[in-house]
């Protein structure tokens, strides 16, 4: 078995990681660090994984954590940046979260995190970990760049049209919504409950850091591509709602359409495509590695609807499903998750 390291594992997305990885038959979890709750017994600080986690939390430095082959960085921007060159020369594999390898360009990612890119040599071998897009570079990689929860319902709901060029690329819309542990798991007036129940808002109304992130993939596929993103903020847990509009660059029908979706995915275990005019939910893939969609036509504009757990698809399951890809695991080893349903 191949031993696994979690840094930062305090979080909604490092608890994520450590509740999927208990059922992976192919690693064991071997080290967990924490700045704040050195010593402390990962299940005396999350009672859930109470008789599944004998571990204790350990200083970033630790031996424990130099002794992984796998180590998952879910940790604030700028963390991994500043250990992945020591642990790469140690012939570690790391599977980043955070943003610090997403973003290619060293100017563009210190104007949306504010900060200087550390090690910029790195970006050259970094590889976007989305796999329905890169897999075999994938499986080939030492470094994984995670992608955000946004970048990940919108690239592959868009990628399929823009492909086959049914679209406009300079017409697209994301308007999205989120559950509030896409914000991470920190102590900020406008995520206590009573800034967010029974309300609903948009946020990062004059930019949003995913932004550059999806725009960069979109321009892979047609570099001509233009994204409108506009984020909302839902009071629920965790979830992730996408309603995506492009205007079709020619008379094409919605069966046409739904090949075009189907035909991109059908050999891909996550991605689950639904009939025309039906309607994902967050509820159906809550807890799951799945994305769910479905289109429509209105007037001249393809609507494609998506849904998936911002906490695994759109993060920790993702991560998981770059391991497997990297290891050479059944890609669906330790996600064989159906949605929780209420």
């Amino acid at each position: 078995m191949l031993k696994v390291g979690i840094v930062g594992a305090t979080g909604y997305t490092g608890v994520e990681l450590v509740r999927l990885l208990k059922t992976h038959q192919h690693v064991k979890l071997h080290a967990m660090s924490s700045r704040s709750e050195t010593g402390t017994l990962v299940s005396d600080y999350f009672r859930n994984l109470e008789g599944h986690c004998d571990l204790k939390f350990t200083a970033l430095d630790s031996l424990d954590l130099q002794e992984c082959d796998i180590i998952f960085f879910a940790t604030p921007h700028g963390v991994a940046m500043d250990r992945a060159p020591a642990l790469l020369a140690l012939g570690k594999k790391i599977i980043d979260l955070s943003a610090d390898f997403r973003i290619q360009d060293v100017q563009l990612f210190k104007k949306w995190y504010g900060i200087e890119h550390s090690c910029p040599d790195l970006l050259k071998t970094a590889v976007y970990g989305l796999p329905e897009h890169n897999r075999a570079r994938i499986k080939n990689a030492s470094l994984i760049a995670n992608p955000g929860c946004y970048p990940t319902i919108i690239g592959l709901g868009l990628t399929p049209f823009l492909k086959a060029n049914v679209i406009d690329p300079k017409s697209l819309i994301a308007d999205c919504k989120s559950g509030v542990s896409g914000a991470g798991r920190k102590a900020e007036l406008g995520m206590i409950y009573c800034e967010v129940a029974d309300s609903f808002k948009a946020y990062g109304v004059k930019g949003h850091r995913h932004h550059p992130e999806v725009t960069q993939e979109l321009q892979k596929i047609n570099a001509d591509s233009k994204l409108t993103f506009m984020p909302h903020l839902v009071p629920m847990n965790r979830g992730m709602f996408a309603t995506l509009y492009a205007k079709l660059n020619q008379d094409i029908s919605l069966e046409k359409l739904q090949q075009i979706l189907v035909n991109t995915y059908q050999n891909e275990p996550f991605i689950k495509i639904l009939p025309p005019n039906s309607q994902p939910e967050t509820r159906f893939v809550r807890g799951s590695n799945q994305i769910q969609y479905s289109i429509n036509i209105h007037s001249d504009q393809l609507v494609i609807l998506g849904a998936q757990d911002n906490l695994v698809k759109g993060a920790a399951g993702q991560a998981i499903q770059n391991m497997n890809i990297m290891c050479d695991f059944p890609e669906n080893a330790g996600l064989e998750l159906i949605g929780i349903i209420p």
